[in-house]
C-alpha cells in the first residue's frame, strides 16, 4: 500500500563514499555477491561496513535535524473530516494521520546497532537497498509490551515508512487496517485533556477504542530519537 508521496531513502554519504554506502547492492548479498568480506561475514547485516553506513546515517539525521526551520502548521482541510492510518500496536488500535504516511511496507529484519542513542532507536532496517532508522512506537507511546492477544485470525505485520524531520524512519506495527476518514466533529468530541502521551484523541471504533495520534508531536520524538 503507497501513500500519495514516493518513499525516499536518505543517502548516507556522498562523494567517494559512493560505491561503500551501497555496496551490498552491489557486491553484497543484494547484488552479484563478489564481496570478499561474504567468506566471512555470510551476510551484510554482520558486516561492520553495514554497520558504519547505519551510523553515518544517523550521524546525519542528526546534522539535517540541527538546521529544519520548525514544522509547518497543518493547513485547515478543506472537508471536515480527517484521513487516518489505522494500524495495532499489542491489543491497541490507533491513528495516525495519513499525509505523515510515505508507504506500508511488508516487515523487514532490522539490524541492531552497537550504542544505540535511546531506546526507541532499534536498529536500522533496509528498504530497498537503502538504509532507514527503525524505532519503536510502543517505546515512545509508552505501550505495555506483555499485552499482545493471541490472534483469533490471521494476521500480517508490517512496517509504517513515515515522513519525519529530517528524512525517513520505519516502525514496526502488528497490523493495518488501512487509510480511513474521520468525521472532524468526532473527533474534536472525543478530545479530551487527560488523553495519554501524544493523544489527541480516544474515541469508539466498531467494537475496539481508537487512540488518535497527535502526528507533529509524535514525529518530532521520533527525530530526537534519532540524535
Amino acid at each position: 500500500m503507497s501513500h500519495d508521496h514516493e518513499f525516499q531513502g536518505l543517502a548516507v554519504s556522498d562523494g567517494d563514499d559512493a560505491a561503500l554506502v551501497t555496496c551490498w547492492n552491489s557486491i553484497g548479498v543484494r547484488g552479484d555477491q563478489s564481496c570478499p568480506k561474504l567468506v566471512e561475514y555470510i551476510r551484510c547485516l554482520n558486516c561492520p561496513v553495514y554497520a558504519a553506513a547505519a551510523t553515518r546515517l544517523l550521524d546525519r539525521y542528526a546534522l539535517q535535524r540541527e538546521s529544519l526551520p520548525p514544522p509547518p502548521v497543518p493547513a485547515p482541510d478543506p472537508v471536515a473530516s480527517r484521513s487516518l492510518v489505522v494500524f495495532r500496536l499489542n491489543d491497541e488500535w490507533l491513528g495516525l494521520a495519513s499525509r505523515c504516511l510515505s508507504e506500508v511496507a511488508p516487515a523487514q529484519p532490522v539490524h541492531s546497532l552497537p550504542h544505540q542513542r535511546s531506546r526507541a532507536l532499534q536498529g536500522v532496517a533496509n528498504v530497498r537497498g537503502a538504509l532507514v532508522p527503525c524505532l519503536s512506537l510502543i517505546e515512545l507511546l509508552g505501550i505495555d509490551a506483555a499485552t499482545a492477544p493471541a490472534p483469533a485470525r490471521r494476521v500480517v505485520a508490517r512496517m509504517l515508512i513515515l515522513a519525519a524531520p529530517g528524512g525517513a524512519v520505519v516502525v514496526p506495527v502488528d497490523e493495518v487496517d488501512g487509510i480511513h476518514r474521520f468525521d472532524l466533529a468526532t473527533l474534536q468530541a472525543a478530545a479530551h485533556a487527560a488523553s495519554p502521551r501524544f493523544t489527541t484523541a480516544v474515541m469508539p471504533y466498531g467494537d475496539r477504542s481508537l487512540r488518535v495520534l497527535d502526528e507533529v508531536s509524535l514525529l518530532q520524538a521520533l527525530a530526537r530519537s534519532l540524535t
